[in-house]
């Protein structure tokens, strides 16, 4: 495997990311991974070369880049700690016009790179970037080819870029997958989502994730749950396999 990590130019400034991607029998497709809020971090990193095993050029930006953070470090559980608070006016000062400008930037430099491939891309968000993800499909439909959700948030609201409204200008099979233990996704949200996609005859899958909490894929976390955990791998590998080749 080969990584790297480097700085991007955006036209807010420069994001620091995170790239891998396997040493040989290139070129390899492109998936755009997108963080949740507690920043960059192993954990991460970790995951981005789980994908990049399966033949991938795997793009992990920070896009916390704009307020100067790289890494939260640990999280306390408490919500009323101050470094809690932190994060969440992180995660608040992100809008998806911000992020999807970073798309740009991103597409714009692998498209110079050999080893990455020039056909289809995909993308995946966990927590608050499943809605960046779905709008990234939205937004570059002639080049994503999948994107998925992973327990994502904000999926049905009330403004124009709502994923479950951008939905509609994805041409890219699209993936949700909830978990049914999620205070930032209750079911009534996962029901109006499910709704929204099957009257707009969209190409995507809302999978529920029974018996498991919001953050259930991640390691480190105390909702972690390895056999959903695997499950989600099995999702994401089979949906990149499908649409990027």
């Amino acid at each position: 495997m080969i990584e790297q990590q480097i700085d991007i130019q955006t036209e807010d400034g420069a994001v620091t990311t995170f790239i891998v991607h396997p040493d040989r029998d290139g070129p390899h497709p492109v998936i755009l991974f997108y963080m949740d809020a507690p920043a960059i971090r192993e954990e991460l990193r970790d995951m981005a070369r789980r994908l990049a095993t399966s033949g991938y050029y795997v793009v992990l930006p920070n896009l916390y880049y704009r307020s100067g953070v790289m890494e939260l470090g640990p999280l306390p559980r408490n919500a009323d700690d101050p470094a809690r608070q932190r994060m969440m006016e992180l995660m608040a000062s992100l809008t998806i016009p911000m992020i999807m400008r970073d798309t740009k930037a991103l597409i714009d430099f692998v498209n110079t790179q050999d080893v990455a491939s020039k056909g289809p891309m995909g993308t995946v968000g966990y927590c608050m970037s499943g809605q960046f993800a779905i709008n990234a499909a939205a937004s570059f439909p002639d080049l994503f080819g999948a994107a998925a959700s992973m327990y994502g948030t904000f999926l049905v609201t009330d403004r124009e870029n709502s994923p479950h409204l951008m939905a509609r200008q994805a041409k890219g099979e699209l993936y949700f997958g909830c978990a049914e233990t999620d205070h930032w996704a209750p079911m009534a949200t996962v029901e109006a989502l499910t709704r929204s996609l099957a009257e707009d005859g969209i190409d995507a899958e809302v999978e529920l994730y029974p018996g498991v909490e919001h953050g259930f894929a991640f390691p480190q976390r105390a909702a972690y749950n390895k056999e959903a955990a695997e499950r989600h791998w099995e999702r994401l590998n089979a949906l990149f396999a499908r649409q990027l080749g």
